[in-house]
């Protein structure tokens, strides 16, 4: 049986200076090997320019019984960057992921802009997949609630790829919930502490 195998890597981008992303690829029950390690850097190169020095990247590899699946999770000041996906080979869920990732960022890249940097986002190639939707409860999650605003809270879901997010409200110090709208849309939903 493998037990977590951790490898850490630092990406320079000569083409841009100094900017470099850190990144951990960690397997989970496998042994990441060299040629998934040099794609998973490569493949992070492309939103690499998006992020700069301070970002953190981590790279989760698993292999189950009947697939294997990628989880990149990206963190630049405070806002959180997840894509997760399976396929029978870790390579192409590693594709997947990454591409995961393009959407979102080009699906907010306006308020991205505004608040990662002034860079240009219209370089990322958008591969036309489609995306995976579960909704069977797999897991309980402890949420650590930061003070946001309704804004901020509906960017970050939207990163995250979630349907609804739990925050502070920095307006009003009480916790709310933003959620998407079938009919498009978000919701806002706040406490009524009146009996």
């Amino acid at each position: 049986m493998f037990k977590n195998v951790i490898i850490a890597i630092e990406t320079r981008n000569s083409r841009k200076g100094d900017v470099s992303m850190n990144i951990t690829i960690i397997g989970r029950k496998c042994n990441p090997r060299e040629d998934f390690r040099s794609r998973a850097e490569k493949r992070l190169l492309k939103v690499e320019k998006l992020f700069g020095e301070d970002a953190l990247a981590k790279v989760t590899a698993t292999v189950e019984k009947n697939y294997q699946s990628v989880e990149v999770t990206v963190n630049k000041n405070g806002m959180i960057f997840r894509a997760e996906e399976r396929a029978e080979n870790m390579n192409d869920a590693l594709d997947e992921c990454v591409d995961s990732l393009i959407r979102q960022i080009r699906k907010n890249k306006t308020r991205l802009e505004k608040k990662l940097r002034a860079v240009s986002f219209e370089d990322l190639l958008l591969p036309d997949v489609e995306e995976e939707k579960e909704f069977d409860l797999i897991r309980e999650k402890t949420v650590a609630l930061k003070p946001q605003s309704v804004e901020e809270a509906i960017l970050q879901m939207n990163l995250l790829g979630h349907q609804f997010y739990m925050f502070l409200n920095a307006e009003t110090d009480t916790i709310n919930v933003v959620y998407g709208r079938k009919d498009s849309g978000y919701g806002l939903i706040v406490p009524d502490y009146d009996d």
